[in-house]
């Protein structure tokens, strides 16, 4: 995980560079001419076919891949390659915890506005993209609403429903039923319910409509008494009523843990999130998907694809973006990984609505995470010091849950401190 204070090092080695590196702004090879393309991703994009396919529709054009594991790793890389100027791959991605962050620096970006995609995405997913001069940082890959992934046969052997309409029933609504419904699983079972209370966080605080900034950027996570009371909640059900299993979210230890006969029972489980779930469970048998959400709906994560200015072959790398986030393009993406469309023509297309996932006992996915993108109510107000100030508050969250070195009170006092630091 990575540290307030490191955040801050790279954010002021980021504001003391200078403009743009020197490159072909206008786009750089000639029409035919051999062209090597580098795109970065995280986690599962979905896109090692459709590199292929690109480059057998274009036969000039090589495309490099750059598979970073997280997240945050790839926006420690891309700061990294924008404050010294090069290294930044001719495509780079951008998850919406860190859009704002980058949207300070549009100097390092291209414009990708076009009046021919602007209506191609969701109203909220193509605005968020769009900088106070009216320029477009970067194209809708996915959006990530979410539903309850479980595994049936755990929920078997604990004597409880397996049934996916039974086990949304058995879940509830808010997350007080969630945490309740653990409560009945660990008491029969030898696994915990969830991995890890950094997964279980996700899924609440972005339920919060203005969480860690105000709209003026001050900060207010240290007392905003939302924040407080979900931390409160969370950590009493993973620690005093045991329902954690203790596992930081993309660590070593919990990608292994998909295959331990000891686990956890479900998981809070956007569209992109499937894809993970598949890999690191490989022939485990017995997950499956329900239709609900603790406190009716959310949307955890989402990404753009963005053309830094440092490249050589811009108007390349800009067709190729267009290309990947094209609605065919997402569907395909969908199809392999779960990644859940931003397009509009994508979200009424039968191939979404009618499809099923093999791993996940033949679920309904497509029909499943439509209807749970339609229970998405609040978009949080996301600063430019989000992703810092949430990575601070899952580092409190686990110096209780995973680390057991403070309890709540300690740990949230060194969270108050942190933001104090970053005041």
């Amino acid at each position: 995980m990575q540290s307030v204070a490191l955040s801050s090092v790279l954010a002021l080695g980021l504001s003391a560079c200078g403009g743009a590196a020197d490159g072909d702004d206008e786009g750089g090879a000639a029409d035919g001419e051999a062209v090597t393309l580098s795109v970065t991703t995280f986690n599962e994009f979905g896109y090692e076919d459709l590199f292929e396919e690109y480059e057998e529709l274009n036969e000039n054009i090589t495309i490099e891949h750059n598979k970073i594991d997280t997240a945050e790793n790839a926006r420690d890389s891309l700061r990294n390659s924008l404050g010294a100027g090069q290294g930044a791959s001719d495509i780079e991605p951008i998850e919406v915890d860190w859009l704002a962050e980058f949207q300070q620096y549009p100097d390092r970006f291209e414009d990708l506005t076009d009046p021919e995609l602007e209506d191609r995405w969701l109203d909220w997913k193509y605005e968020d993209a769009v900088l106070e001069d009216g320029s477009l940082i970067g194209y809708g890959t996915d959006s990530g609403p979410q539903a309850v992934c479980y595994r049936a046969d755990l929920f078997e052997e604990a004597g409880l429903p397996t049934d996916r309409e039974e086990v949304a029933e058995f879940l509830g609504d808010s997350w007080e039923d969630y945490f309740a419904a653990g409560e009945e699983f660990v008491a029969e079972s030898d696994s915990a319910w969830y991995s890890g209370s950094d997964n279980i966080w996700q899924g609440m605080i972005n339920q919060v409509e203005v969480p860690y900034q105000d709209e003026s950027g001050e900060i207010i996570a240290d007392t905003n008494p939302e924040v407080k009371d979900l931390y409160d909640q969370l950590l009493e059900a993973s620690v005093e009523n045991e329902l954690s299993a203790g596992l930081a979210q993309w660590s070593g230890d919990w990608s292994d843990a998909f295959q331990r006969e000891e686990t956890f029972a479900t998981m809070m489980c956007p569209g992109w999130m499937l894809g993970i779930i598949e890999g690191n469970a490989a022939e485990v048998e017995g997950w499956d998907i329900a239709n609900t959400f603790p406190g009716g709906g959310g949307n955890w994560g989402g990404s753009y694809l963005t053309v830094p200015s440092q490249g050589e072959n811009i108007e390349q790398a800009k067709e190729l973006a267009a290309w990947l986030t094209a609605p065919e393009q997402q569907l395909k993406a969908f199809g392999v990984v779960g990644a859940f469309p931003s397009t509009t023509e994508a979200l009424e297309a039968d191939e979404l609505l009618s499809a099923t996932n093999e791993f996940f006992n033949d679920a309904p996915t497509g029909e499943i995470l439509a209807e749970r993108a339609d229970a998405v109510e609040t978009q949080p107000l996301k600063g430019t010091e989000y992703l810092t100030i949430n990575v601070a508050i899952q580092d409190a969250i686990n110096r209780v849950d995973v680390d057991g070195i403070d309890d709540p009170d300690a740990s949230w006092e060194k969270f108050v401190n942190d933001m104090e630091a970053l005041r």
